[in-house]
This record gives C-alpha cells, structure tokens and sequence, in this order.
C-alpha cells in the first residue's frame, strides 16, 4: 500500500515537472499574461476568471501592453491579443498562409465537427455573399421593406392609445429572421413559422455546439460532434420546410437550363446554381442556407437590439431621427439611396456598434506557420491571434469622450470636408474594426446595413419608445469575447400615426 501511494506521488511529481518544463520552454511564456497566472493547472481558474471578466481584463491588457501583445487564457487555449493602429494593420496585412482568417473562423465554430467538413472545405457561400448578395441590394431591398411592414406589427403589435411592453431580443430575432429569409428563400417559405423558428434554433446551436467540441482534444472532437450535435438535428428539421421549393426549382433547372422567365433572384437560387456541379443534395443546399442565417440573425438581431435599447434609453433622439427619415422618404422613397442619405441613422448604428460591439475583440487570425512580428514578438503555428476591438472603441485618445453614447458622433464628422464617406456605417479603419478590416472584414455588412437601416426606420416612424421601470438600459452581458445585449430586456412602444408609409 505503502509502495503504490509512493509510486504515484512520484508520478504526480514527474508530470508536474513535465508542466512546469514544457510551461518555462514555451514561446507563450515571454508574452504577458492579462486574467491570471499561466502556470499549468492554476490556468484554468485563471480561464474561468476570464470568461466571467473578459471585458475588465481586455481593458486591463490594452492599457498596460498597447501597441504590443499580451495573452489571456481562454478555457482551450491561450488567445493572442493585439493593439494599436500598426499591430493592427500588420494582423490584417498578413498573408493567409501566414495568418488566416478562415482556419481563425473554423477554430472558433468546430464547423467541420458539428456540421460536416463541405461548408467549411468549400466556402462558396462566402463569394456568393460578397458578389452576389451585395451587387443585389438596389433590387432586393424592397423585398425587405415590404416583408418589414408585415412581420413589424405582427411582432411589435402595439396600438396609438397605450404602451405595450416588447421582449425585444426576441422580438429582433424574429423580425430579421423573416426580413432576411425573404430574399434568402422567398415567399412562401420566409412565413414559415416553424422554418423561422429553427433558421434562430440553428444559429444558437452552431454557437452552443462549437463551444462544447472546443473543450475536447482535436482527436475527440469528431465522435463529440457526431454524439452532442444540437445544430444536426435543427438541419434535418429544418430540409423538410425547404425540400419543395429546392424540387421546384431543381425541376426548372433541368427543363431550362440556367435561365428561364421569373427565375428567383435570392440566396437559395444562387447557391443551387453553384451546388449543380458540386454536392447538389437538399441536405446540402439547406446547411449552405443556414450557415447564412446564422450569419445574418445573429449578428443582425444582437446589433439592432442594442440599437434599440439605446433609442429608448435616449427618447430625445427619436425626433431629429424622425425628421430626417421622413424628409428623405417623401423625396426618395423607400429605396437604397435613400437608406444612404439618412446620415444620422447611419451614425446612430455605427455609435451604437462603437460602443457594444458585435464581440470584444476582432480580427481573428490563426498561425499557420511560426511567426514574428514587427515588434519581434513570436507567434507559434496553431496559435489564435486577435485585435483588441472593445478596449479601442472606448479610447478617449481615439474617440472623444469615448463611454458617452453619441447618436450623431459620425454624422458631425461626415459633415466635415472630405470625410462623407469615411464614417459610414459598413466602413472599417484602423480604429473601427466591428465589422473586421481589410480584405476578410464581414462581406455581408452591406446587406445588413442596409436591412438595419430600413428597420429602424420603420420602427422610428411607427413607435414612440422609452424604458420602463427606473429608465435604466438593460445591461450586455460579457462572455468570454461575446457580447450580448440583455435576452430579457423589454422596451416600451407605442403606435404612431404616420403621414409617410
């Protein structure tokens, strides 16, 4: 007895040795540690801290190490952080074979474990967002508005003689879901209810699963994927609700070819003109569907929600808001340029975005091979490499009182001389990176802004809205790198009578 308790002390205190060796020798070692300690084993509490106060420990880290790198413990892995403008624009210079984009992506989402390895293999949706989807804003936008003008009411039902209380999460969630699903689908499918229903299950299983597949090793993470996959399960529900528009227009494919009278301008027709000549299943063709609605409901339905928030929280905004809206539609019309003259609802989205983010950090890149950058600091191959958005957004040196909510911050500056289109919204720069910068920032920012835009000025005209309660915004929530705008918050709205539809 005495012999086996001996033997595993000293096998305790070999493996401890190991750690504590291989922790020293380490590249990561020489980069500062932000959250906690790095030593093995108290550096999971040091994650778990973290992950509870990442928004605390970012800022901590940026003032302490800017224009440099510091490293924080994520519950898998040590995540990269770096700052300042030239950090910054050398992470976003940086060759894909040197620091990809797409392998930061499919590191973060286990997309290859949780829905199979095609989407991630070939990201032809991808292209079909960025030239497709955003060449078609001018004609697909009134699509939008008019499925606004039906799900608004239905999900916001409230009348001129009193104020109804709105979950608005859920609420947002809906809305856009039906909005974008009308040029991702069409009629009758974006009306689905149950279709609606799972396009939002899937975008917070393909978050839910990811990050469980993330906490196994790399080698057992494909029979995890396959065993606790929620998002597989929401995809085979959801090919049914879809399986007889892709029958009837596979069938209109083969009797005419590429193009025929009435064919469909929307995702499903762009991505089943591609699909022909690669995996032409319904299964697949639905994952390539959903994988945009994840896209497009998630990062939609959390910005807008913040948005409102903040009109309710500033009532005094509604009304220069208002008047800008209105003057421009009685000109315009409820068009694409008229979306891009409204200066101030521009600004309001982009201040809002400034001021929560759609995440803590952006630009996401992983290591391919060993690298060093300009400051000398060293990067292993497989190591996952950020940029500071949150702590950045809120520099007084960068922006001028920097934790004050400003609706009109980038309205003002785009009034100046040669900068009207610098502060729009879906631009990026050294210093906005919400939406990511250079050649990988999010291809589907264009579509979205103009969705969003549409939106809130839809729900600007019709509602009066104010906070209830003690008037107080209701608070994000910081996980890890994610912010979420309060799931349970409400807003109180109120119909308007309007002289402009």
């Amino acid at each position: 007895m005495a012999d086996g308790i001996s033997i595993f002390w000293v096998a305790a205190a070999v493996i401890g040795a190991v750690y504590l060796i291989k922790w020293r020798t380490s590249p990561l070692h020489s980069i500062p540690t932000v959250g906690g300690s790095s030593i093995p084993f108290l550096s999971f509490f040091a994650s778990l801290n973290f992950t509870l106060n990442s928004k605390k420990y970012l800022q901590e880290g940026y003032t302490k190490y800017h224009g440099s790198v510091f490293k924080v413990p994520m519950l898998n892995e040590w995540m990269l952080v770096v700052s300042g403008p030239k950090m910054i624009d050398e992470l976003r210079r940086r060759p894909d074979d040197e620091l990809s984009f797409l392998d930061s992506v499919a590191d973060s989402m286990q997309i290859r474990y949780t829905l199979g390895p095609d989407t991630e293999d070939d990201p032809y949706h991808v292209d079909v967002i960025k030239e497709k989807l955003t060449r078609s804003v001018p004609v697909i936008l009134p699509e939008v508005i008019d499925e606004l003008t039906l799900a608004v009411p239905q999900h916001i039902p409230a009348k001129t003689d009193g104020w109804l209380e709105v979950p608005v999460m859920t609420a947002m969630q809906q809305i856009i879901a039906r909005a974008s699903n009308r040029v991702f689908v069409g009629v009758p499918v974006c009306r689905d209810q149950e279709y609606l229903d799972l396009s939002i299950a899937f975008t917070i299983d393909i978050v839910k699963d990811g990050t469980l597949v993330r906490l196994f090793p790399k080698f057992l993470r494909p029979w995890v994927g396959v065993v606790t996959s929620s998002v597989q399960k929401t995809l085979h529900k959801a090919i049914p609700h879809l399986k007889p528009e892709i029958d009837a227009r596979r069938e209109m494919m083969e009797k005419y070819g590429d193009d025929w009278t009435d064919k469909p301008n929307d995702l499903l027709q762009w991505i089943m003109d591609i699909a022909r000549t690669k995996n032409f299943t319904d299964e697949a063709i639905a994952r390539r569907i959903l994988i945009v609605c994840f896209a497009a409901i998630h990062t939609s339905s959390n910005t807008v929600t913040h948005a409102i928030y903040h009109l309710a929280e500033h009532p005094e905004v509604q009304e220069p808001l208002r008047k800008e809206i209105e003057t421009i539609l009685k000109e315009e019309g409820w068009t694409k340029s008229a979306m891009a003259k409204m200066w101030k609802l521009d600004s309001f989205l982009r201040e809002s975005q400034r001021y929560n983010g759609i995440g803590l950090t952006s630009l996401g890149r992983k290591a391919m091979k060993d690298v060093t950058l300009h400051d000398g600091t060293f990067i292993p191959r497989g190591v996952n490499v950020v940029a500071a958005a949150d702590p950045m957004h809120h520099d007084g040196s960068v922006y001028a009182d920097a934790d004050v909510f400003d609706p009109f911050r980038f309205s003002r500056l785009r009034e100046q001389d040669g900068e009207g289109t610098k502060h729009q919204f879906v631009n990026t720069s050294l210093d906005y990176i919400s939406f990511g910068h250079g050649k990988h920032a999010c291809p589907g920012r264009f579509f979205a802004a103009n969705e969003l835009k549409s939106l809130l000025a839809f729900i600007v005209l019709n509602y009066d809205l104010k906070l209830g309660g003690d008037g107080q915004r209701p608070r994000n929530i910081y996980w890890a790198l994610n912010v979420i705008p309060a799931p349970k918050g409400k807003v109180l709205f109120r119909r308007r009578e309007v002289s402009v539809v």
